[in-house]
């Protein structure tokens, strides 16, 4: 069968998803199920793929698929424990003495108390610590949601401790003949050099693509969820977007450089909330409290807005101080950075607590499962600790408990199709046919089609990975020795476009399907996926394409010179986003211009 057949047919389940999810807006409970059965039905009768290797890999999904759900539980008991304490309610008061401006609050939590969340702990933590945090200062849950979701990308390639980088890279090209010979001619040695040259490569390309990041979530919240539905409104705020980016990107750059893949993102998170949360208390760059902006009045809200978590003053509950009330997220930043770093003792205690399930109905297929360093224990530790702390009756903690298994059901049926279908779909290898699995099929459908312009689409590879997968560092373990040797090929330096692929997997994350279904599960805003994504997908195709042009002009420059097709399309990109910011002028009020 000709590549381009085999990449269409790889392409399938991936259009399932975009045609009943993004294009007819199905609830993903009901869109899953068909993806699922199309990825199962090619790995069984195109790929020749054994059954009982695909229900290995469906079974291998449902184990996941637990411990999302376990994740988000914890996830969902920490906030409905928060608003049984009252601590919620001294937590958003504090917001509005920062500002009441909702702009100001989302850059804030979502950016960069969200990306320092990613850089501790990753694996779509943020979503569930920054999401829930937003809906109880009073945003809609699908704001809430669709916000979590863009931030998604800068933080990303360095969460968990540099875990896409040391962990996804490095198991993708280690011991690789064609890595090896490459290191042997640069005079470098494999090892954490090489690991830390991707890694800063990766960090130039995310700090130029993140600057807009901020901007992009303020200016998709006020046309999508505002008053006046105007773009123009979030980017009145572009002083203070531009001024966190660079807060975080730059400490982020910077410890690239000096540090390595492990801290990029908790240094530059770090550094960011020290820099703007002073500054914004003191009002700079913030607007004045008269010209604050925020949500229409909730009863004005489209009901799709709004999930079955709904976040309301508790009657009777104690006024808690705003030391007390913060304490609990300090304790959950603590835990993850205490479990995740690998020198400590912690670490060993909590990773090594470890239930293997080894060669599914007979296949290759393993998992370990790790119940005490999966997240979820933390918030659940958290949330047990936060009773305590707040002085919470049992009745009202055993409410916390029950709305939260009410909102755990509802979220499940979607998973449970959503991660096997990514399952088969990576473990679709080792057929009768003698067909690479389907991601690599895919990946060289398009590299035949594209030639030297490889650079502008190496993102989009990575971005598909982690979109299917759920994870930059699988996209990475997948795709990053394909990404080199078609470097390789193309007579290009392959570390710039490892460091493509890594960036694309990155941005993979804001658009992927069960990353927004846990997301959406966390604040119970069931039904709505397909409209976030849609949301979400323009920040996706600017986060790929920009990224995609700055590569390009890198590595062909020494060829072609610095004025080549790369440079022109950024070039065109910041120019757009200056014309933009230049003559952004909001509506009077009442009246839409965008």
């Amino acid at each position: 069968m000709g590549t381009g057949i085999l990449a269409l047919l790889s392409l399938l389940p991936i259009a399932a998803v975009a045609l009943f999810l993004v294009v007819l807006r199905w609830p993903a409970r009901r869109a899953m199920p068909i993806s699922y059965a199309v990825a199962a039905a090619l790995a069984l009768f195109v790929w020749r793929v054994p059954g009982t290797r695909v229900a290995a890999a469906s079974v291998l999904g449902l184990i996941i698929a637990a411990e999302l759900l376990f994740i988000i539980f914890g996830a969902i008991l920490l906030l409905n424990t928060l608003e049984q304490s009252g601590g919620l309610a001294t937590i958003r008061q504090s917001f509005r003495g920062i500002s009441p401006d909702r702009r100001i609050q989302v850059i804030i939590v979502a950016w960069l108390f969200g990306s320092f969340i990613e850089g501790s702990a990753g694996f779509g933590t943020p979503a569930a610590v920054a999401v829930p945090l937003l809906v109880g200062l009073g945003f809609p849950a699908m704001a809430a949601v669709t916000a979590g979701m863009i931030i998604q990308s800068t933080p990303v390639s360095f969460g968990s401790a540099g875990t896409p980088i040391i962990i996804g890279v490095n198991t993708g090209l280690q011991g690789q003949a064609s890595v090896l010979e490459f290191c042997a001619q640069q005079g470098i040695a494999y090892g954490p050099q090489f690991l830390a040259a991707i890694g800063l490569r990766v960090a130039i390309l995310h700090a130029i693509a993140g600057t807009l990041v901020p901007l992009f979530v303020v200016a998709i919240m006020t046309r999508f969820f505002g008053r006046n539905r105007s773009f123009r409104e979030g980017i009145d705020v572009w002083p203070f977007a531009l001024f966190a980016a660079v807060a975080m990107t730059v400490p982020y750059l910077a410890a690239a450089y000096l540090l390595g893949p492990e801290f990029p993102t908790l240094t530059g998170a770090l550094v960011g909330l020290a820099i703007v949360v002073p500054a914004a208390n003191r009002g700079f760059l913030v607007p004045q409290p008269e010209e604050a902006w925020d949500f229409d009045a909730e009863e004005h809200w489209d009901p799709a807005w709004t999930g079955s978590i709904r976040i309301h003053p508790v009657p009777g509950s104690r006024t808690v101080g705003t030391v007390a009330a913060w304490i609990p997220y300090v304790l959950v930043a603590l835990l993850l950075v205490m479990t995740r770093l690998r020198n400590l003792p912690l670490y060993d205690w909590v990773y090594g607590f470890a239930v293997p399930i080894q060669n599914i109905l007979g296949s290759s297929l393993s998992r370990t499962v790790r119940p005490l360093y999966l997240p979820g224990a933390v918030f659940i530790a958290v949330s047990v600790i936060t009773c305590v702390l707040h002085r919470t009756n049992l009745l009202s903690y055993g409410r916390a408990w029950r709305a939260s298994t009410r909102t755990l059901v509802a979220a499940s049926t979607a998973l449970v199709f959503t991660v096997p279908m990514v399952q088969v779909f990576i473990n679709s290898a080792g057929g009768g046919a003698g067909f690479p699995k389907m991601p690599l099929a895919l990946a060289s459908g398009v590299e035949a089609i594209s030639g030297g312009a490889w650079p502008l689409f190496a993102p989009i590879i990575g971005g598909i990975g982690a979109a299917v997968a759920g994870s930059n560092t699988v996209s990475n373990m997948m795709f990053s020795l394909f990404q080199f040797d078609v470097g390789l090929r193309i007579h290009v330096d392959p570390m710039w476009i490892v460091a493509l692929q890594a960036v694309g997997g990155a941005a993979g994350n804001t658009i992927c399907v069960h990353n927004v279904v846990a997301a959406s599960a966390v604040v119970g805003l069931a039904g709505q996926e397909g409209t976030i994504i849609r949301k979400t997908l323009p920040v996706f195709v600017y986060y790929a394409v920009l990224p995609g042009a700055v590569g390009y002009s890198v590595v062909w420059a020494p060829s072609t010179g610095w004025f080549n097709t790369g440079t022109v399309l950024a070039a065109l990109i910041a120019l757009a986003a200056v014309i933009r910011i230049a003559t952004n002028r909001s509506p009077p009020p009442g009246r839409v211009w965008d």
